[in-house]
């Protein structure tokens, strides 16, 4: 009912075409929150890899390996969420232009985040750090934000890029 009351409104009076580059044009983008999840994925892989090293495993030692499976998988379907919401809404032609590697880094998340989350793999959740790093150092490069790296002051300590926020 309601969208014939407006088709009839804007066959009498035309409304004005209006158009964002996503759903609701907020300008709140950051792939920082990536950055966490990976950082989520190589803790869970670390806590993995100490249950796994064990003789024997308890019922509660399953349990937790189960529990922390699930959190890197959930993690790395956040990290593929997050990095292709800002390719697809945020990423146009003049990023492309001044970054020409953006859509092949942007696959490349994309591929290293399932490989991450389909083994119990350290090196590929490293890799896949190495490459969301690289994207936000892009990503704030865009904004005009410079950067520099450091390591996360909580397990796993790895190098994340931070923006210079002054």
């Amino acid at each position: 009912m309601l969208y014939r009351l407006l088709s009839t409104l804007d066959a009498k009076k035309s409304f004005s075409r209006v158009s964002a580059h996503c759903d609701i044009p907020c300008k709140i983008y950051d792939p920082s929150s990536a950055q966490i999840a990976v950082l989520t994925m190589i803790r869970m892989v670390d806590l993995l890899e100490e249950i796994a090293a064990k003789d024997t495993l308890s019922a509660n030692d399953q349990a937790q390996f189960s529990r922390l499976v699930a959190q890197k998988e959930e993690h790395g379907f956040k990290v593929k969420e997050e990095i292709r919401v800002i390719w697809g809404d945020y990423i146009k032609q003049p990023q492309l232009e001044k970054f020409p590697e953006l859509h092949e880094l942007s696959h490349g998340i994309m591929l290293a985040a399932s490989k991450a989350k389909q083994h119990i793999d350290k090196a590929a959740t490293l890799d896949l750090l190495t490459k969301v790093n690289r994207f936000a150092e892009i990503f704030w490069a865009t904004k005009g934000v410079e950067t520099f790296t450091a390591t996360c002051p909580y397990p796993p300590e790895q190098s994340v890029v931070y923006p210079k926020l002054n």
